[in-house]
């Protein structure tokens, strides 16, 4: 929200009263509490009126210092909370003197003046962001330059205006498709379903990044609305509209040690099993299906070679009028537990189609209403609109009864036989209805898709046990990256809506959440086979994959033939790249990095990596660069490391290296993309491409690709729960390279492009492979 008009003045009707001094500290083991007056007190007699700010500041967790700002304490709480780790207990380390108080957080510092006031945040000595003047201020909105009425406080605002330093650049605020960076953008946090092609968007996260290395994390489930350098073109601004501002410092220094930290505070990804890494094909949406056309899908998807993991039933495998009241259509699955078992006997995963709508003609419309499930109105009425299903109901997840009677009838779609569950929509939530637990409903609006998503995961977890439960969500806020995984809504079927859906996935993973996917060949319309082909590559090396559409079905063979080739390539390639993406996963889930990260995450001293948004790495040591054009063009960027140092990027298909540093074009067929292994790199590749569930430590063979002179290469197989196996490590030293690894099954090296005179430890094969791998491996060169 802009208050401002210019430098120096406020828009008509605004008064905006910000912190002049501070005149009483309190200073407590857990807490630091100031009294900041908005006027400067010259005598008693200043004291007698005006705006007063207090402000609150904590220190819950090492490199995080929390700042809460209120003007009136006694206004009635009725927000709901984020589920936050935060230790209650953490003592606040503060140095208090008559100029300025320093707290202090590891090496993250809040040092705020006194006399006049200021507030900076540092990393140890380097200054990261700071306000002053009237950054930090309450707002009114509907002040006339009397004195202040206290029954206006409804048209209030807390904001603070953090600066935004020389070359710095903001990334985040959840899954939004406009430009990647967020100089320059409003945005508010506040969940649409208005598809991926505007300004709206499905996962709004109060959280941004610099590549400063710090974050900021807005502490308010209701709507914040964030002014990145346009309002005030060298400040980020938030605001929320009461009488109060909670807010948290995120300290790096790398912007990986923030998102750690921030997921730290809000939650880790749950690690998904290995078979949701594998292809899922779903009926698309508004498609006419029954089973002989599901197993002709499945059938033609396995006799084609392509080892689909996942069938999904989209929102019509329930009777039309009906949803949601999770019963199949008899008309046209008149025996669902069986289809399901006739499934599940080809070694396929079951996901249907859910929301958290009910109609009235769903039987369950009576049971909600006459219990009181559902989200009413003020007058006790079942709150009912008619968009999307006629006459729908929400339930109230804020009722345990209806959270409770919800899973139930989820829970016998699984004891039928269902594994997974697509959780849409969650965004189209009323702000002038009233909840069971009496939260006020403008402040849901957002949160409620935490309550909707975390109440089917948790049943998943239950019934199938941890590790096994999974979604494909649509809506989100912050902490839903617990409840993986999520994709990027409606898109078009062309190249633009594949590039702002990748820009909307790295945007989000940039959020804090590990794992995201998309439609690919894109949802509305129906791409052209060049799209549908170029698409499947981009999606099949994504963190997961899903074929899925609106009004037509995405089996390849739909398209021409060549497309099931490219599908079967990618398919299969993404199995044997198992060892190396579990690995991937799993540090996504322990340490909150993502799987697909944004070039400026893994590469942040390289400036030239800033802004580019059309290539991502797939983990630590792949690049992926999508092609978005029907002339077959392939770009992409390799960066350079910390120092600018040249090193060397090869191909993964073909072994041709390439120096950092450099942009390269090429063309490139459909069974092929832009796929480059970083310098320095050991990537784990499996024994099968015939699905993502396999031992991946037996007979793994690790890819070493251009090893630098005295600098360690390390990489980690993990088995399918997510427990390591071993560890590989390979050290070059002149013309000797040294391989260690702790494995207890056998294995095999490549490596890559070097020629090797001779090996001790191992069995030398074509010229370059290494066999019967001893623990240590000592090759000459």
């Amino acid at each position: 929200m802009k208050f401002s008009n210019g430098c120096w003045l406020q828009k008509e009707g605004i008064g905006c009263f910000p912190p002049a001094e501070v005149y009483f500290t309190k200073i407590e083991d857990k807490k630091v509490t100031l009294c900041a007056p908005t006027h400067k007190i010259n005598h008693r007699g200043d004291t007698l009126g005006g705006a007063n700010l207090t402000i609150e500041i904590t220190t819950p967790m090492p490199e995080v210092i929390r700042v809460k700002t209120s003007h009136y304490l006694g206004v009635k709480d009725d927000s709901p909370k984020f589920e936050l780790n935060i230790d209650e207990n953490a003592k606040v380390d503060v140095e208090d003197s008559d100029e300025k108080i320093v707290v202090k957080s590891g090496d993250a510092k809040l040092v705020i003046t006194k006399e006049s006031w200021s507030m900076t945040y540092y990393n140890k000595d380097q200054v990261m962001c700071k306000s002053s003047g009237r950054d930090l201020a309450y707002m009114k909105t509907d002040w006339k330059g009397e004195a202040y009425d206290s029954s206006c406080h409804k048209n209030s605002y807390m904001r603070q205006e953090l600066s935004i330093g020389v070359g710095e650049l903001l990334y985040g605020t959840g899954e939004q498709f406009g430009p990647f960076v967020k100089n320059g953008q409003s945005i508010d946090i506040w969940n649409e379903d208005g598809g991926t092609s505007t300004d709206q968007s499905y996962k709004n996260i109060p959280f941004y990044i610099s590549n400063k290395g710090y974050g900021i994390f807005v502490n308010h489930t209701d709507e914040v609305s964030f002014e990145l350098a346009t309002e005030a073109v060298t400040k980020a601004e938030f605001s929320v509209k009461g009488e109060s501002l909670d807010y948290f410092f995120i300290n790096g220094p790398a912007m990986k040690d923030v998102l750690r930290r921030y997921t730290d505070l809000t939650g880790k990804p749950a690690l998904p099993a290995p078979w949701t890494f594998g292809l899922w094909l779903s009926t698309s949406f508004t498609t006419n299906y029954d089973e002989e056309t599901v197993m002709s899908f499945i059938d033609g998807m396995l006799d084609r070679g392509i080892p689909m993991k996942v069938f999904h039933f989209d929102c019509f495998w329930m009777k039309d009028f009906h949803w949601s009241d999770f019963c199949w259509d008899s008309r046209v699955f008149p025996d669902p537990a069986g289809m399901l078992s006739r499934i599940k006997a080809k070694g396929l995963k079951i996901c249907v189609w859910i929301n958290p709508y009910i109609g009235q003609e769903s039987y369950m419309f009576k049971e909600g209403m006459e219990n009181g499930y559902f989200l009413k109105e003020p007058d006790g009425s079942v709150w009912q609109w008619d968009m999307w299903q006629p006459g729908m109901a929400i339930v109230d997840f804020t009722n345990p009864d209806a959270c409770k009677w919800y899973q139930d009838k989820l829970e016998a779609l699984i004891d039928m036989g269902v594994d997974c569950f697509k959780t849409d929509f969650g965004e189209r939530i009323p702000t002038d209805c009233v909840y069971y637990n009496g939260m006020d409903a403008h402040k849901m609006h957002n949160y409620y898709t935490y309550l909707y998503n975390k109440t089917v995961f948790d049943l998943l977890e239950r019934k199938k046990g941890k590790g096994q439960a999974v979604l494909f969500a649509r809506s989100a806020t912050a902490g839903g990256q617990k409840f993986p995984v999520h994709w990027g809504g409606d898109c078009w079927s062309d190249y633009e809506s594949m590039e702002e859906s990748l820009r909307g996935g790295l945007s989000l993973q940039m959020s804090g959440f590990g794992f995201w996917s998309h439609d690919i060949g894109g949802f509305e319309s129906t791409s052209t086979p060049d799209v549908y082909k170029r698409w499947c590559a981009f999606g099949l090396l994504s963190s997961h994959s899903r074929l899925h559409g609106s009004t037509s079905y995405r089996v390849p063979w739909a398209y021409d033939e060549e497309a099931v080739e490219v599908v079967r390539f990618f398919t299969r390639l993404k199995a044997r790249l198992m060892p190396y993406i579990y690995k991937t996963a799993v540090q996504a889930h322990t340490e909150g990095v993502p799987s697909m990260r944004s070039m400026v995450l893994e590469f942040t001293g390289d400036r030239m990596c800033n802004y580019i948004d059309r290539q991502y790495m797939l983990g630590d040591s792949l690049l992926v660069a999508p092609i978005f054009n029907e002339d077959s063009i392939g770009e992409y960027y390799l960066p350079s490391s910390e120092g600018g140092k040249t090193q060397t990027w090869t191909n993964f298909f073909t072994g041709e290296e390439q120096v950092s540093g450099q942009w390269y074009t090429g063309k490139y067929g459909y069974c092929d993309i832009p796929l480059m292994a970083r310098p320095n790199s050991i990537i784990a590749v499996g024994a099968s491409d015939n699905g993502p569930e396999y031992d991946y430590a037996d007979n793994v063979l690790l890819r070493i690709f251009a090893l630098e002179d005295g600098k360690e290469a390390s990489t980690e197989v993990y088995d399918m729960n997510g427990s390591l196996e071993f560890t590989a490590k390979a050290l070059k030293e002149g013309n000797k390279i040294t391989i260690k690894t702790d494995a207890k099954k056998p294995y095999k090296v490549e490596l890559v492009n070097v020629s090797i005179s001779s090996v001790t430890g191992a069995k030398l094969e074509d010229g370059k492979i290494l066999t019967d791998c001893a623990g240590t491996i000592v090759a000459e060169l």
